[in-house]
């Protein structure tokens, strides 16, 4: 019986992080041949997950250039994956989620009349500038698939709002079986800087901020914020690990810097990070994966967004909207910081995530989807 050969298409540190485990997934079981594309539109941050998870792509575009914009970095991988499709002659193009390579991935696929399956489907916001140009990334690429690998039934239910109701399947979230195998209690941190914390007598708080809606003043206030908030708690501990965005380092550095409870420190790799927050109190951050990840881990999220394309966690309780602006930013954490009883609620809440198995439903679905 021929062998299903499936391309997975990422470019980015939180595409392969989510990604990886389903590409070992295909490649375990004998009805697929699985392959691997990267765009390697963020080269350095993309190559630390690959190296974590000894993973050697098929295919490398190495688009990655210095100050990118979304024009090269659409243009690059296009013409790009022009070649690798042709090479590659897959029977199925898996893309995940919301990024240029996402959407480029699915519309090279659907020019070459090749069947596309979207892993992390269905998440909306309904503003297509935010998060920009995420929101209208995952709209199209709705639009180009044939298979939509939903994490939640309130993804599902956007899908059929939206009218899509053939080759959706409800999944979890691929980010889940990714930390059954990343979090060790005997984990010890690559990064020195992480080595250093004591998470018995400081409460560590992990930050991330980097999404480029929040450029400009967002960004000075959220930044504000945090620093309020290290100066007032001298039992707390930040850690930043700064995106290498040149915007992002300034503002980071010109606010944070010589506050003695405040790390900053250089993107981390994956195994770090989920093992920082496996052990870290409370996590800010305007990242999506995040969202998903420190809930399973058993800790309060709080998102340094207008709004969120994850609403079951905030429906949940283990997210809660911050948002921009300096005054919600402090009062929420301030809370977190000194209400046991706010605390343990949204620690202790369901993760709607799933359960580590997500990858096995994928496979599943793509064997029903082409027999």
């Amino acid at each position: 019986m021929k062998k299903l050969r499936v391309l997975s298409v990422f470019g980015t540190r939180p595409e392969a992080i989510k990604m990886i485990p389903l590409v070992r997934e295909l490649a375990r079981q004998e009805a697929f041949e699985s392959l691997c594309a990267v765009t390697a539109q963020h080269r350095q941050m993309l190559d630390s997950v690959l190296d974590i998870f000894g993973l050697k792509p098929d295919y490398d575009l190495d688009i990655m250039e210095s100050r990118q914009s979304l024009f090269t970095i659409t243009a690059k991988a296009l013409t790009g994956m022009e070649g690798v499709l042709a090479a590659a002659k897959p029977d199925l193009v898996l893309v995940h989620g919301d990024t240029s390579t996402t959407f480029v991935g699915a519309l090279a696929a659907f020019y070459g009349k090749i069947p596309v399956g979207h892993v992390e489907a269905g998440l909306r916001t309904y503003d297509k500038y935010s998060p920009f140009p995420e929101e209208m990334n995952r709209c199209l690429v709705s639009r180009i698939a044939a298979l939509h690998f939903c994490p939640t039934e309130a993804n599902v239910e956007n899908l059929r709002r939206e009218g899509i109701t053939q080759g959706v399947y409800q999944t979890g979230n691929t980010v889940i079986d990714a930390l059954q195998t990343t979090v060790k209690e005997d984990y010890t941190f690559a990064e020195s800087a992480l080595r250093e914390l004591d998470f018995e007598k400081k409460r560590v708080i992990l930050v991330t901020c980097h999404r480029r809606e929040n450029y400009g003043q967002p960004m000075e206030d959220i930044l504000s914020a945090l620093a309020e908030v290290a100066r007032e708690f001298d039992d707390v501990e930040l850690v930043y690990p700064v995106h290498l965005s040149p915007v992002v380092q300034e503002a980071a550095h010109r606010h944070l810097d010589g506050l003695p409870n405040v790390r900053l420190i250089p993107p981390v790799d994956v195994a770090d990070m989920h093992n920082l927050m496996a052990r870290c109190h409370l996590v800010l951050t305007d990242s999506g994966g995040l969202q998903e990840e420190a809930p399973s881990l058993g800790k309060p999220v709080l998102v340094l967004r207008r709004e969120t394309e994850r609403p079951e966690a905030v429906i949940a309780g283990t997210v809660k909207l911050a948002g921009v602006k300096k005054e919600d930013i402090l009062a929420m954490t301030r809370e977190l910081l000194t209400d046991e009883g706010a605390y343990a609620a949204m620690a202790h809440a369901a993760n709607p995530y799933g359960d580590g198995t997500a990858c096995r439903r994928i496979a599943a679905a793509i064997q029903e989807y082409f027999s």
